[in-house]
């Protein structure tokens, strides 16, 4: 069921590698702690060590006992207590109050703090305040990136979006900077790094600091080109609803880590079932990138092929049934058993997504991204939030409503807001100060329009004698240039004729041929043009802050392999219906895409991640 594309598609890079490295530096600080050992790990660094050490390995380095973070006092009566956490100052104040409880109580114990992926000063200063900074040992551990397929590899950090596009903390920026680093170091050089957004500007000239202070590299490329992308240049994407298979897999059961809980509707069964979703698991690997209107087509032609090779059986001798046993039973069986699951979430997705409510909704988003009928919009968004359909999916229309319309018209904002308290709690006035300091639900201006906004704009832009932007004007270059975006992009393909989406003929069919997703649609342009050259409009109304710089070019590089290639960055989180989108550009240039992102998101994510109970 994989497209057709074209057949030249270089080999992806070997990703396991990074696995190893990091999986000997996690040993090699653990055996820093001689002897038996409590560990205890903080909550969600629980499934990504799972990928890099289980717990059989970790034994094997002298750990005892495992704990999870919990921010109570502690059982363990080991004398040598280890940390695992991510550098956050409230779970260091909880180690402090462990070894303060330990020192009244006048019992000695040796501690280690690993931070990951990296230390940060704040938290050695809370050590320090609280008396215990001479009583523990500390280290960090390079965790950068966790490979979740072939072509997928995770920094596994989801506050990344809140803290840098909502707080403007840019503390992740030298991880995402570190992060590219190793995979330079490791894979590099690139010969083509491209780039948008303020975000990524800061994270290339970190990392180029980082090449400078390091030695040369000589080797074979297997990384032609990189491209960086700040989430906030497409918040529209995210917040659409999915319909590849992948992403609603997502939507539905969240996927973390690159593995699914499937509770018992799917399994068929009283227990649910952790399933690892790869490119090794063969059933989905085929189904991922599908329109999921094509899904069950699929599965029951799969379904009558495993029935025929079943078949096979019959008639056979003893020495061919003894062939079909050691050869091609245990195969059929394991494809028999991930057939059954894959035909069981996608009966659980057809049950919550195919109803009359989720037609409607796709039929309002569409209209939303076309521009038309806004005020039917409007009628089935209050409609939506006076039946308390769902708290998180009302905010994703109002952010999708806002900034498709560059805004919403005061009268409506106040309208549509005041519904939303009255039905979900007055506590979410702080979510709409989130929402609206990100840029996802702004009002428009009393008596400024878009263009007067967009002259002011620009003309700070081209004043060199300004400088750089003032923060009291950074929030006009929030607002969104949606429309314009769109007709320059040609972002909603003409309606006028039937899309076909068992033949796709562009990357709109990952929202049923109504929307090419922006993100991806600039990095084909840019790869197109080898460049922003010509696109200076575009950029224009993406704020600026994009950059081509041209790498090192290495006689070894293979210019067929190496240059096609390309890594593209997510800075902010990308969802599984760009990396589709990306896969089918791959497929029809002759490119392979390696997606890196801070962490995988959809519509929730985004929006849970800004609510005010956010934690």
């Amino acid at each position: 069921m994989a497209h057709c594309g074209r057949k030249d598609s270089p080999e992806l890079p070997d990703f396991s590698l990074l696995k190893r490295l990091a999986r000997d530096q996690l040993i090699y600080l653990l055996e820093q702690l001689p002897g038996k050992k409590d560990l205890f790990i903080e909550a969600d660094l629980m499934s990504p060590l799972d990928r890099i050490a289980n717990v059989s390995t970790l034994k094997q380095h002298e750990v005892d006992k495992l704990y999870k973070v919990e921010y109570k006092p502690i059982v363990s009566i080991s004398d040598q207590l280890c940390f695992l956490i991510r550098p956050r100052i409230q779970t260091v104040k909880w180690i402090c109050d462990v070894a303060n409880a330990d020192k009244a109580a006048g019992r000695f114990r040796r501690y280690k703090i690993i931070f990951t992926p990296q230390k940060f000063f704040a938290c050695e200063a809370v050590l320090e305040e609280q008396g215990v900074f001479g009583d523990v040992t500390i280290d960090e551990w390079a965790f950068y990136l966790l490979p979740l397929d072939d072509d997928i590899i995770s920094l596994e950090l989801p506050e990344f979006f809140r803290d840098n596009f909502l707080a403007g903390d840019q503390r992740w920026v030298r991880t995402a900077a570190s992060a590219l680093h190793l995979l330079h170091s490791v894979y590099g050089p690139f010969s083509k790094i491209y780039g948008i957004g303020r975000c990524s500007k800061m994270t290339y000239e970190l990392w180029r600091e980082q090449v400078e202070e390091g030695e040369a590299k000589t080797c074979q490329a297997e990384i032609g080109k990189v491209f960086l992308i700040d989430r906030d240049v497409d918040l529209v994407t995210p917040l659409c609803s999915q319909v590849v298979y992948e992403g609603l897999v997502d939507d539905i059961f969240r996927i973390k880590c690159g593995c699914v809980d499937f509770g018992a509707d799917v399994t068929s069964s009283d227990k649910s079932l952790k399933v690892m979703l790869n490119s090794q698991d063969k059933v989905f690997n085929e189904i991922r990138n599908e329109h999921f209107s094509n899904v069950f087509g699929f599965l029951s032609q799969k379904a009558r092929n495993l029935q025929t090779a079943y078949d096979k059986r019959r008639g056979m001798d003893i020495k061919q049934m003894k062939t079909f046993v050691s050869e091609e039973l245990k195969g059929l069986k394991q494809e028999h058993r991930l057939l059954s699951l894959h035909i069981g979430a996608s009966e659980s997705i057809m049950k919550k997504k195919t109803k009359q409510d989720f037609q409607e909704l796709l039929k309002t988003e569409h209209s939303l991204l076309e521009g038309f009928e806004i005020r039917e919009c409007i009628s089935f968004i209050e409609e939506h939030i006076n039946r308390q359909v769902s708290m998180i999916e009302s905010l994703r229309l109002l952010c999708l409503l806002s900034i498709t319309e560059n805004g919403l018209l005061p009268k409506d904002y106040r309208s549509l807001k005041s519904q939303y308290l009255q039905s979900y709690g007055v506590e979410h006035l702080l979510t709409f100060a989130n929402l609206r300091q990100s840029g996802l639900l702004v009002e428009q201006q009393p008596g400024e329009t878009l263009t007067v906004m967009e002259s002011k704009v620009g003309k700070l832009v081209n004043d060199k004698a300004a400088g750089k932007l003032t923060d009291a004007f950074s929030s006009l270059a929030k607002k969104s240039n949606f429309r314009a975006l769109s007709k320059k992009l040609n972002l909603v393909p003409k309606s006028d004729e039937e899309y076909d989406l068992r033949v796709p003929r562009d990357m709109a069919y990952i929202f049923s041929g109504a929307y090419v997703p922006m993100s991806c649609k600039v990095i084909e342009q840019v790869l197109e043009r080898d460049g922003w050259t010509g696109l200076e409009e575009v950029t224009k109304l993406l704020n600026g802050h994009d950059f081509s710089v041209t790498g090192s070019i290495n006689r070894k590089m293979s210019q067929n392999d190496a240059q096609r290639i390309v890594l593209v960055m997510f800075l902010g989180g990308c969802t599984f219906s760009e990396i589709s989108a990306l896969r089918f550009l791959g497929r029809e240039r002759g490119y392979k895409f390696i997606v890196v992102t801070t962490a995988i998101t959809n519509s929730s994510r985004l929006i849970e991640a800004l609510l005010n109970n956010h934690e």
